[in-house]
């Protein structure tokens, strides 16, 4: 395993981790000692930073990372996330006394006395014109219920923006095979304010995990059914807002590029962490076998420029028109 600084908060963390939505909802079907074999697994294999939120089973993804810390005795990072429980989900929303409240509760969930990074969970994009937010964020801090916080985002100029405030330590973002714009100027603009990027969704809700197929057939519960259009969220959130039938074929095309000895994941994985700006991708995982292809990535040696290249074509060709411009 790879480690990165992630921005100026002293963790360094590795640069595969882990993303815990799946394992708190609206991915399907979940088991929980499933659940907590595959977080037992990503420790075992050098895994220390896991990103959750407050509304992931409504808590239930916090409530089994705390069950981890006291099942275990090897150190590791918790980013949570806070806004969406609110309703209606509006720049108001995010007050002192919701955002108090909202810390408090992952404070129980994952029985901690402070988080150890708190992220705004891709708030309306009013938030990042209210300086008086993040000042709520710097007491929090200074109260010593946070020892830092950050943002998640669904667009780059959010990022951007939000990036301005000094105490923003980090910047959740989608990026993947079928997202490229953030490493345009965002990367460039991040590093020199040295805020660490997690990249999120990076195998694209699963399409790039290579298994999906035409007649995959989603549950009820599954977001890769209700949302594929945005009708709970943003749409980008699912499958990286490429329309799914157009994804699978170029999922295809990705697959015959892939390096003997290689699955598509773990070169999907490899592309994100090449970029030094990138402090660490974080796929999702409900089970130990997937964290532990996930987590191959890491040690694989850098892809080389024919192949960078062939990615790229293939996104300019056949993605760029669908994503580009939106997020």
């Amino acid at each position: 395993m790879k480690y990165r600084e992630l921005g100026r908060t002293g963790f360094r963390v590795s640069t595969v981790s882990f993303g815990a939505w799946a394992i708190g909802g609206t991915w399907g079907d979940v088991d929980d000692a499933e659940s907590m074999a595959a977080l037992h697994r990503a420790l075992d294999l050098g895994v220390n930073f896991f990103d959750t939120a407050d509304v992931y089973g409504d808590g239930h993804s916090e409530s089994l990372l705390r069950r981890l810390r006291s099942e275990r005795v090897e150190p590791f990072w918790v980013a949570t996330k806070a806004g969406r429980r609110a309703s209606p989900h509006v720049a108001a929303a995010y007050n002192r006394e919701n955002l108090t409240r909202w810390t408090e509760r992952s404070l129980v969930n994952l029985g901690v006395e402070a988080l150890d990074l708190l992220q705004l969970h891709c708030p309306p994009a009013d938030v990042y014109y209210q300086p008086e937010v993040f000042g709520v964020l710097d007491d929090l801090v200074r109260e010593g219920k946070l020892k830092h916080y950050g943002v998640s985002v669904e667009r780059v100029e959010e990022a951007l923006k939000a990036i301005e405030f000094p105490g923003v330590q980090s910047v959740q973002i989608i990026f993947n095979l079928f997202r490229q714009r953030p490493a345009e100027l965002f990367f460039e603009q991040a590093r020199s304010k040295k805020v660490g990027i997690l990249a999120r969704l990076p195998l694209s809700s699963g399409l790039l995990g290579g298994k999906l197929k035409r007649d995959t057939v989603f549950g009820q519960d599954d977001h890769r059914r209700f949302n594929r259009h945005g009708e709970a969220f943003d749409r980008g959130e699912t499958f990286s807002g490429v329309d799914y039938e157009l994804a699978l074929s170029v999922v295809d095309e990705m697959k015959a590029l892939v390096p003997a000895g290689s699955t598509l994941p773990e070169l999907a994985l490899r592309w994100i962490v090449g970029f030094e700006a990138v402090t660490c991708a974080i796929p999702g995982a409900k089970r130990a076998s997937q964290v532990a292809e996930n987590v191959a990535a890491s040690d694989l040696p850098p892809l080389d420029a024919k192949l960078l290249a062939e990615l790229r074509a293939i996104y300019e060709r056949r993605i760029k028109s669908q994503v580009h411009q939106y997020w």
